[in-house]
Parts: C-alpha cells; structure tokens; sequence
C-alpha cells in the first residue's frame, strides 16, 4: 500500500499539450483586463496567427517552425548567377558565328565545353527561344535561327520607325553637356571595331543606342529598342559573322553623330541618324 500511494504521488517526466491547454482554460484570468489587452496586442503583431489556439493560417505550412528563425540563403540566386553568365556566354557566340545558323547543339555539350551542368545551360537556350535567336528540337536540343536578308531590313525599319523621331527631338532638346558625357561609349564601339572584337562592338553598341534613348525618360522605350538591337546582331544564314569594315563603318557613324549633336548642327544629326539606320541591314 505505502508503494502503491508512493507512486502515485510520483509527477510523470512531461506534461502533455493537451493536458497544459485543459489547465490553461480552466484557470481564472485573474487580471481580465490586461489579459485581453495583451492578446489584442499580440493579434496585431502577428496577424497570420489565430488568437485561439495559436494555429497558424493562410500559407505556413502545418509543422513548420516559425521561432523567430532567421531566413535561409537560397541556392538559387548563386544559380541564376551562373544562368545569366552562360546567357551572356551564349550570345556573344551568336554574335561571333561560334554557334552556326542551322546546327542544332545540345545541353550537355555545351555545358561541358563552359564546365557547368546542362541545367543553366538548358534555361539560357530556354530564353534564346523566347527572343527568338534559338528553336527547341525535341529530345535533340536546340537549333540556331537561319534568318535572312529581308528578316533583317524588317527589324532595321521597325528601329528606325521607333529611334529616329526620339532621337531628332532629343537633339533639339539636350543640352551639348549631356552628349558629351557620351563620349567614352561611342569611343568604346570604335576600339572593339577596331581589333574586330564582334562581341564586344555588339555589348558596347548597344549601349551606346541605349544611352542615347535613355535620355528621353522613356524606360519601355528603352527596353524594346534594345531588343530590337540584340536580335538585329544575330549573324545571318549566309554570313554568320559581321565583316570588321562594316563595324568600323557603323561605329565611326556613332561618333560622327555624337560631333554633330554637341554641335547642335540638327540638319547633320538628321542625315546622319537616318543613314545609320539605312546602312543597318548590311
């Protein structure tokens, strides 16, 4: 009898959820005011928790801990880091004839020849497609645009439809001081025409194009002319690469227009931006 009173007077290890909540609620809230003041404060602090049973809503996850713990780093920003090189990598072989007009390249050859898996790879072809420069070969790969001469003059008159009015009346608007902070880019065209650097001449022509529109205040105008830009820099069928004189042509026009438009001589400007345009799709 002694040991049987003597374990039951024994308090188990633990005291289970349930049976904290049954004594929780039975217990009188002896400072009713402040009690209710508390938990109206803590709803507002925490709106995504119920006030009865502190069950989470909405999006938490049942099971999850949400102690005040710290976010986790996500591996995918150091992913689509990698992505975005392969992009850039990929273009600049477009632009240089290294990926051929008609050849179809696979993920994981290329992959390989960057020293990443076919996964990064895979997603920059993926965006190649979306604008166009690539088309999907089912269980193959990828497959490089052929495109020809008229497909060219089409996106050199849809960028003169949309840059030439812009840039005529930025030429009787902007101050000559603004145009000549624009000197190193259209320099930088001049020196990657120069060694026949195709890729660089591409990156720094373009952004010499969007400086200049850039000036307008007009973002969306800014993003669909380069797009424009960088698919009329994909090399064509026949020629897969641009001949060093034609970018030493095109870049010398960049800064004979960037003279002209510190001069404020509109009717040079004029001539000159529409013969950029005109020579565009040589």
């Amino acid at each position: 009898m002694e040991q049987g009173r003597a374990h039951q007077q024994v308090r188990p290890p633990y005291t289970s959820t349930a049976s904290a909540a049954a004594r929780s609620a039975a217990a009188p809230d002896r400072v009713p005011g402040q009690a209710r003041a508390q938990r109206a404060r803590d709803e507002q602090q925490s709106p995504g928790v119920q006030s009865s049973g502190g069950q989470p809503r909405g999006e938490q996850a049942r099971g999850e801990h949400t102690h005040c713990e710290p976010p986790v780093p996500r591996v995918v920003v150091q992913r689509h880091s990698v992505r975005g090189q392969i992009l850039d990598a990929l273009r600049a072989a477009l632009v240089d004839g290294e990926l051929l007009p008609g050849q179809v390249y696979s993920a994981p050859v290329l992959g390989a020849r960057f020293g990443v898996s076919a996964t990064p790879v895979r997603e920059a072809m993926q965006q190649l497609a979306i604008e166009g420069a690539v088309e999907v070969v089912p269980n193959r790969g990828f497959r490089v645009a052929e495109r020809g001469p008229q497909e060219l003059a089409e996106l050199a008159e849809v960028r003169a439809l949309i840059e030439v009015p812009v840039m005529l009346r930025l030429a009787r608007t902007v101050d000559r001081a603004r145009w000549t902070a624009l000197r190193p880019l259209a320099d930088a065209t001049v020196a990657a025409a120069a060694v026949g650097d195709r890729a660089s001449y591409a990156e720094s022509d373009r952004a010499f194009h969007r400086a200049v529109l850039a000036l307008s205040g007009n973002q969306q105008l800014v993003m669909v002319a380069d797009d424009l830009h960088r698919r009329s820099q994909w090399p064509l069928g026949h020629n897969p690469a641009t001949r060093r004189a034609d970018l030493l042509a095109d870049a010398v026009e960049h800064t004979a227009l960037l003279d002209a438009l510190i001069a404020e001589d509109l009717p040079v400007v004029q001539s000159l931006v529409r013969e950029h345009f005109t020579g565009a799709d040589r």
